[in-house]
């Protein structure tokens, strides 16, 4: 599996705040990781590669970032461009953060507010169609000499992960405390890797606190083996649990109880699965997570299981598609504003393939097409790379030849999902 994104970005985060070199293992270079590497690059950090799938960070330290001579190119990559300006938001000099179409339409206001209010200094242009909010290009003009980031207690109205790690990476360059709380857990990479380098953190529940930092405080650096990514490898579980005669095997796999939705929604549907641990790194719980091709059933995707498996949902779609009765998703209000709007691509590319399908404000109903093969169809991913790794998915269940169109987009997560599938024995061509 390429590495876990959620953690490589928060390793090159910390390991760039560092006081000695990090050494990042099984590091995978797809665009999201790229785009947080070559932010981090322009702001005075050096790295080194160590063979293709190994980076040496040389570090600036926490007070040693240096501005940029140019905008911050974060691509398609939400995740670094709100980490980023908790970072960038305690910092003396300015800076702007700039990304593709896609990422230029996403709502920023829900880290411009709490950041602002925390002193920092930064701001988006007008949302065009969400009156109130705000959307990249963001621009920070950094703290006034001498200030330092005010202390912050935060209740999130959704909970979101990249809100949460913004707002500590920020607490970080902050005078007091920074609280976070969330209404459900959310992923929790960043606390464990605060907690695991040492820092004054601590968690219970959904209420995490971070303390501030004595005076000359330093990270340490660290090695790490990066997990491989549970969001990747949900495809070819999926895949193996469609596929009449399929049983695959995802080695070295993140096992986070906050990323693993997945592998409920498919015991959840009857799927048959195993996993065998194989110790942490980092705090991060490792291991080997199986599934064999089965009979499946229909079932409910909601509440705090939705929030565990927000990024799997479209592939949790193809599942549902091969369910025996109907599928129910829900609480998912949240996949409208991400790298499409998934919910309505999803019920696009469903029907697409002859699969009965619903949508709703926040979530989906499809009826499953158990025993017959689908047809076969040509679909758009209209840029989401989850999308269109999804339909590639259902198109293995499909009679004919399938067109996926607009795959480029795959490389900023599974640069080699393609060349997996036909490893896995499926018939797949890239064209240009």
């Amino acid at each position: 599996m390429p590495s876990d994104k959620s953690i490589s970005h928060r390793a090159l985060i910390f390991a760039s705040l560092a006081a000695t070199p990090s050494e990042l293992r099984g590091f995978s270079r797809g665009g999201d990781n790229v785009s947080t590497l070559e932010a981090f690059r322009a702001l005075g950090v050096r790295f080194h590669d160590l063979g293709p799938e190994a980076v040496r960070v040389e570090p600036c330290g926490l007070g040693g970032l240096a501005a940029p001579s140019h905008d911050l190119d974060c691509g398609n990559s939400g995740t670094t461009m709100r980490l980023l300006s908790g970072v960038l938001a305690g910092q003396r000099f300015a800076s702007r953060l700039v990304g593709d179409a896609s990422l230029s339409r996403r709502p920023m206001r829900r880290i411009v507010e709490p950041l602002t209010a925390r002193g920092a200094r930064l701001r988006g242009a007008a949302h065009p169609t969400r009156a109130g909010d705000v959307t990249p290009p963001l621009a920070v003009e950094g703290l006034a000499p001498g200030s330092r980031l005010r202390e912050a207690s935060i209740e999130l109205a959704v909970a979101s992960a990249q809100v949460k790690s913004c707002l500590l990476l920020s607490g970080l360059f902050a005078e007091g405390p920074t609280t976070v709380t969330e209404p459900l857990l959310s992923r929790d990479h960043t606390e464990r890797m605060m907690d695991a380098l040492g820092l004054p953190i601590r968690a219970v529940g959904t209420v995490v606190r971070l303390e501030p930092l004595a005076s000359g405080a330093e990270l340490p650096g660290f090695e790490i083996d990066l997990p491989g990514d549970p969001s990747a490898a949900a495809f070819l579980l999926v895949g193996a649990a469609v596929v009449p005669g399929s049983h695959v095997t995802a080695r070295r796999c993140g096992l986070n109880p906050t990323r693993t939705g997945i592998l409920d929604v498919l015991r959840a549907a009857g799927a048959r699965t195993g996993i065998t641990p194989h110790g942490d790194s980092l705090g991060e719980p490792v291991g080997e997570v199986s599934a064999w091709h089965g009979e499946l059933r229909g079932t409910s995707i909601a509440g705090e299981l939705a929030l565990r498996a927000i990024d799997e949902i479209p592939i949790a779609c193809v599942l549902a598609a091969r369910a025996r009765g109907v599928t129910e998703l829900a609480d998912l209000a949240e996949l409208r504003v991400k790298e499409s709007d998934r919910l309505a691509e999803m019920a696009g590319v469903l029907r697409a393939f002859g699969v009965e399908v619903e949508e709703r404000p926040d979530g989906l109903r499809i009826e499953g097409v158990p025993d017959a093969p689908l047809r076969a169809a040509r679909v758009e991913s209209h840029g989401d790379h989850r999308v269109a790794m999804s339909a590639a998915v259902l198109a293995l269940c499909a009679q004919g030849e399938s067109v996926i169109e607009d795959v480029d987009c795959v490389a900023t997560s599974f640069p080699r999902f393609a060349g997996t599938l036909r490893a896995l024995g499926a018939e797949v061509e890239v064209r240009p």
